[in-house]
């Protein structure tokens, strides 16, 4: 079985929600995962829970990793979901690692954390929100796009 793994800083946002965004999509065959470069115990926003439950996802069993050399290396595909976790991966375990807009898309862009786009986040619950909003929608409608573009070297 083929293994796909999505890094973020948390593992409560963004690579939670591309690991449970891709199981609903993706066929049998592969074994999706995520962690955290930081992990640090957390609940996932309620917000976050509300977005997906609108794109049919509960990742109510989820539950937080920090990333380790062996769950790196069970990964075929490892995914950095922002720039700092590729800087992570690369320092800590000499790993490179694409972003996901890079492999969805073929862009170099980042999927950025709320605090990095709304540096006011905690005054501003209005961008913050929108920002969450987005960054759901954003993950959960790129993965019929990423999974046509899964690098070939893992693809069954």
């Amino acid at each position: 079985m083929k293994a796909i793994l999505f890094v973020c800083t948390g593992n409560i946002f963004r690579s939670m929600i591309a690991e449970y965004a891709l199981k609903k999509e993706l066929d049998a065959g592969y074994e999706v995962t995520s962690a955290g470069t930081e992990a640090a115990p957390q609940a996932i926003v309620p917000l976050v829970l509300e977005c997906l439950a609108r794109h049919g996802i509960d990742p109510t069993a989820h539950r937080q990793r920090y990333i380790t050399d062996a769950i790196l290396k069970g990964a075929d595909l490892k995914v950095a979901m922002g720039v700092d976790h590729q800087t992570f991966l690369a320092r800590e375990f000499g790993a490179l690692v694409p972003l996901f807009n890079e492999v969805a898309y073929g862009l170099a862009a980042p999927v950025l954390d709320t605090n990095e786009a709304v540096p006011d986040y905690e005054t501003n619950p209005q961008a913050r929100d929108a920002h969450i909003r987005w960054v759901v929608d954003h993950i959960c409608a790129s993965m019929h796009t990423f999974i046509a573009r899964i690098p070939q070297s893992i693809a069954k």
